[in-house]
């Protein structure tokens, strides 16, 4: 499948995600935004009558910047509830609709795939033992080597912060007996593939896992034992990237807070954290509200706002759509520089 440019309308598959949280509400926020081009075609994929009753829901809060459900091309799916228990049932829904809107973007070339958040507790009890929307992705895809990377562009800077994980949906402890040499170097290639569609020679930086990067084995023996040799031996293969590191966890995001606000500043252009945390906690404080997660190895682009479901906030009306906003820009943007899709 070959997902290069071509003279059809770009097509934007959306999947509503938990209707029970705030998915509904960003998206007809989002689909309502100046700041998104109106030379796109847009599906969602979800429940209609869910997307109506928000919609006029949202509209007897006093909210008039909102899409309108009866104007939109909704793939209409109607899960018939399996128990008594609302969250499983919405768990389910949200597990089907990601299942049929990935289903539809395999079928269309120059189109990409935009997931609304789901809740990870939802799908268990509706019996879908998936950590992530990510594994889903890969698994429907045949794809063993993708990576879980959150990129923003900075509105003041116009600069594209990028942070990979090396190591996603596990425990804490299991890091350590997660990461590998070879681990680390799939990681690198895809993120090379990445930033080298927006620069030529890019610079990345690889966080240790250890405070400090183990200080040479004393708080930490990872760095020394292997992970210095795994980005020796990388860097030596690909002379067209300028690596850095390991460095210290704790300063490693410093120069992205610059960069993110200066236009003068120094730039990088990508970051491998070591796990789910040490890479999620700086991007999410740096570029709140335009982060977006991004699933990169896959054959299409896959973006989601980088936040939950919101269950606290949901049919409030005060949910922020910023992130959605930037996860359809995003998509948009990377679909139609072919030059960042794989074929398979």
């Amino acid at each position: 499948m070959n997902f290069q440019n071509t003279n059809k309308p770009l097509k934007v598959v959306i999947s509503v995600g938990d209707e029970s949280g705030i998915g509904p509400e960003i998206i007809l926020k989002a689909l309502c935004s100046n700041e998104i081009s109106e030379n796109i075609e847009f599906k969602l994929v979800g429940s209609k009558k869910n997307l109506q009753n928000t919609y006029e829901h949202l509209r007897s809060l006093g909210l008039e910047n909102l899409a309108n459900p009866k104007n939109l091309k909704v793939i209409d799916l109607e899960i018939s509830p399996s128990n008594n228990n609302p969250k499983s049932n919405y768990g389910d829904s949200s597990f089907q609709y990601l299942k049929k809107a990935i289903e539809i973007v395999k079928q269309y070339p120059n189109s990409a795939l935009v997931t609304g958040p789901i809740c990870k507790k939802s799908w268990s009890l509706a019996g879908h033992y998936f950590s992530g929307q990510t594994e889903v992705l890969a698994k429907s895809c045949g794809v063993k080597n993708v990576g879980m990377l959150f990129t923003a562009k900075s509105p003041i800077t116009g600069w594209r912060f990028n942070t990979l994980l090396a190591t996603t949906h596990i425990a804490l402890c299991e890091v350590p007996k997660i990461l590998t040499t070879e681990l680390i170097h799939s990681k690198l290639d895809l993120f090379k593939d990445f930033c080298n569609t927006f620069i030529d020679k890019p610079t990345l930086k690889v966080a240790g896992l250890n405070p400090h990067a183990g200080e040479e084995g004393i708080l930490g023996h990872e760095e020394k034992d292997w992970l210095n040799d795994a980005l020796i031996t990388w860097s030596n293969k690909n002379r067209d990237i300028k690596l850095l590191g390991p460095l210290s966890p704790d300063s490693c995001w410093n120069s992205s807070v610059k960069a993110w606000s200066d236009k003068n500043a120094e730039k990088h252009d990508g970051i491998l954290a070591m796990y789910h945390d040490q890479g999620l906690i700086p991007m999410k404080v740096i570029a709140f509200n335009y982060s977006v997660n991004t699933t990169i190895g896959l054959p299409f682009i896959r973006t989601s706002p980088d936040h939950g479901t919101g269950f606290d906030i949901a049919g409030k009306g005060i949910a922020q759509s910023q992130s959605m906003i930037e996860a359809i820009k995003t998509a948009i943007e990377m679909t139609k520089n072919s030059r960042l899709l794989n074929t398979h």
